[in-house]
């Protein structure tokens, strides 16, 4: 696992204030002089918030981990089948067929939590190819590409780090 390196205050601000602007998590989260820590994992960097895994930057994006709740509790849910489930845990797109409902509206190009349909359980974070009244006319094809999931390199690195 490679080291945490500290990011400087104003690095930090910026980071914080993008992600705030996109996913509006609650105001304690982020306290006034929050320590800012990244990772290098093998397709991105892990951001460690006063020593939480929470946000994940992907090809230049900022989403949040599936292990900040206050930030995916916000997001439109897609609620797929549990054939979908092993899948998606290795990475898989999220296909129209697999999925069983959606809470909540997003447009394409938005992010959303993919939960199981027996559980609830969070599966991936991903990116809405299509907005969700499209998905809902869609009888095939791809409907979420898969950004962040149980298992990839991130989840492990979270799981490693304590």
């Amino acid at each position: 696992m490679s080291a945490r390196t500290s990011l400087r205050e104003k690095e930090a601000r910026l980071i914080l204030a993008e992600f705030n602007s996109r996913f509006q998590p609650t105001e304690e989260v982020f306290r006034s002089k929050p320590r800012v820590e990244t990772i290098e994992t093998r397709d991105g960097e892990l951001i460690f918030v006063n020593g939480q895994p929470l946000i994940l930057r992907k090809k230049g994006r900022l989403i949040p981990s599936l292990k900040f709740d206050e930030a995916t509790q916000r997001l439109p849910k897609v609620v797929v089948d549990m054939g979908a489930v092993p899948h998606i845990c290795n990475g898989a797109d999220v296909m129209v067929k697999g999925i069983r409902k959606i809470e909540g509206t997003f447009g394409k190009g938005d992010v959303v939590l993919v939960v199981d349909e027996k559980y609830g359980k969070h599966l991936a974070v991903g990116e809405a190819l299509e907005s969700s009244d499209s998905i809902h006319a869609m009888d095939k094809g791809k409907a979420i590409s898969n950004l962040h999931f149980v298992s990839d390199d991130a989840w492990e690195t979270m799981k490693e780090s304590g």
